[in-house]
């Protein structure tokens, strides 16, 4: 059996997990579990069923050691990297958010092998990980990444022309006019069910912004290499294109599990993980440019992620408030990525250099929401 650490349980990509861990009996052991613990009850549920003998939590510590005597529950802001750090084979960070950073670390400097979901620890502090990182140690779980990097297996790296990844391009692709977007509109997506923040970056095309910084550092790849064009589908997850023409391609219906059993698996695949392509039925998948101006968060990463040092930080901090005051109807949709590009701005001189430490990403993560909080303030509705 597999000894395996799932952060961020109850998220969506937590709850797809231990879905594979119950489907496959003997597969997998789960060591130890946590979440923010908002939902006490699922912590609680998701214990039981799974006889995990160790929980991290930030609240309602209380609630869940009452409920399960015998079972040590770990709390406080630092829960989810103590448990990061328990030896063993696999650990899932399916944290969303640049809190995940510290466990990513954490996992890492014990020897741990990591499933990373957490896209915001490489945009936030990608050479800092990958520092940390033995060879083979990291393993993308975001389906696009996980594409990139099954598709890279058919060729040498030295061989690889570019990296495309797709994106779905959200609810408004064929949108003109973005001004009015509601918050049910852009939670609306057609073809991916993820958690709200999530949704929404992929609404702005964020989240493939981000995605271009993360396959930066994941496959060292400079950013002139790195493509992503819109393939509404979703079918085909990410490309890699070869100097001699040809493109490898990874394809399988739009379901998490398959690059979540792959990363936790790995190097064995799970038989049945996801349902494969249906080849008796016809299929039409498109492909086409992202229109930068209507989605100007792609070109706004690629500056970022070109001038590196903290930038990258700064753009996914912003990022969060704003994501956050859309959420709460305090901004309008295009003032999201129109706030955070002002927050880059006015911190743009101050981001040289490379992170040191978990410090120097979180000091620099501040200011950014410093600036964010004020900015949102400014324009609120």
């Amino acid at each position: 059996m597999r000894d395996l650490v799932i952060l961020g349980s109850t998220g969506s990509i937590g709850v797809q997990a231990l879905e594979i861990v119950a489907a496959n009996p003997g597969v997998f052991n789960v060591v130890a579990i946590s979440a923010y613990g908002s939902n006490p009850a699922v912590v609680i549920e998701q214990a039981r069923t799974y006889k995990v003998q160790v929980i991290g939590v930030v609240i309602n510590a209380e609630v869940i050691r009452e409920a399960l005597p015998g079972v040590t529950v770990i709390d406080g802001p630092n829960a989810a990297s103590e448990i990061a750090a328990i030896t063993c084979e696999v650990v899932l960070n399916g944290i969303t958010g640049s809190i995940g950073l510290g466990p990513t670390l954490a996992a890492l400097e014990v020897g741990n092998k990591l499933a990373l979901a957490n896209k915001e620890s490489l945009v936030a502090a990608g050479e800092l990980v990958m520092s940390k990182a033995a060879e083979n140690q990291l393993i993308p779980v975001d389906s696009e990444h996980s594409a990139i990097w099954q598709s890279a297996m058919a060729g040498k790296k030295s061989e690889i022309a570019k990296l495309v990844l797709t994106a779905s391009g959200g609810p408004f692709r064929n949108r003109r006019d973005l001004s009015d977007v509601t918050i049910a509109e852009a939670l609306a997506h057609p073809t991916w069910a993820m958690g709200q923040v999530v949704t929404i970056n992929s609404a702005t095309l964020m989240n493939k912004s981000l995605e271009i910084i993360e396959a930066h550092y994941l496959f060292d790849m400079p950013y002139s290499q790195i493509e992503a064009v819109l393939h509404p589908q979703s079918v085909v997850h990410s490309m890699v294109q070869y100097f001699d023409g040809s493109t490898i391609a990874q394809a399988s219906p739009p379901n998490m599990k398959g690059p979540i059993s792959l990363a936790i698996n790995f190097p064995d695949r799970i038989k049945g993980a996801t349902a494969p392509i249906d080849w008796s039925t016809s299929h039409t998948w498109t492909f086409a440019p992202i229109d930068t101006a209507r989605f100007p968060a792609i070109d706004l990463a690629r500056r970022c992620g070109t001038l590196g040092g903290g930038l990258p930080a700064i753009f996914n901090a912003a990022n969060e408030v704003c994501v956050a005051a859309f959420i709460a109807e305090k901004i309008g949709f295009t003032a999201i990525i129109e706030t955070v590009e002002e927050v880059v701005q006015s911190l743009g001189s101050k981001s040289a250099g490379a992170l040191r430490d978990l410090a120097d990403v979180s000091a620099i993560e501040q200011d950014a929401r410093k600036i964010a909080h004020e900015l949102v303030s400014k324009v609120a509705r």
